[in-house]
């Protein structure tokens, strides 16, 4: 796909309190620059997170999802994030089902000491989806929430 330049990703990160959140916080605190493009959900625990809320957010639209996690044998909860492995290790099945392309997903590991780490992949991924273009559900979702607006009204 051509990169368009107009276009904007919009990217979900469910994050991980003790880590991953930690970390970005820990880049805006540094004033490390990263894309505005990102929304992030702090979690307790990534081993909270449920595979339908990023299959969700992707079917509403978003562009990019990301579920940041603490490094193996890091996790505050013991084994949170190895469970959270565990459940998104079939995530790209369920994209494949729903015709996306899988680099909408991502896990990563982020500590809550790299702060430049994630401001760095937030930059890839960013250009990454630039690459791969605008979400095709993003109009789709558009058009239902325009008729859920409607009934509501």
């Amino acid at each position: 796909m051509v990169e368009d330049s107009d276009f904007e990703p919009y990217i979900v990160c469910f994050a991980c309190n003790w880590c991953t959140y930690t970390g970005s916080d820990q880049a805006g605190v540094s004033r490390m620059q990263r894309p505005a493009d990102v929304r992030i959900i702090r979690l307790m625990c990534s081993g909270r997170m449920e595979p339908r809320y990023a299959i969700e957010a992707l079917k509403n639209g978003a562009d990019g999802v990301i579920i940041g996690a603490c490094h193996l044998g890091d996790c505050h909860y013991l084994e949170g994030n190895e469970k959270a492995v565990r459940r998104f290790s079939v995530i790209n099945s369920f994209m494949e089902q729903y015709g996306m392309n899988p680099k909408r997903f991502q896990f990563w590991h982020i500590s809550a000491s790299e702060g430049a780490e994630f401001t760095e992949h937030i930059k890839e991924y960013v250009a990454e989806l630039k690459k791969i273009g605008p979400n095709p559900r993003k109009h789709i979702a558009a058009k239902e929430f325009k008729k859920l607006e409607e009934v509501v009204i």
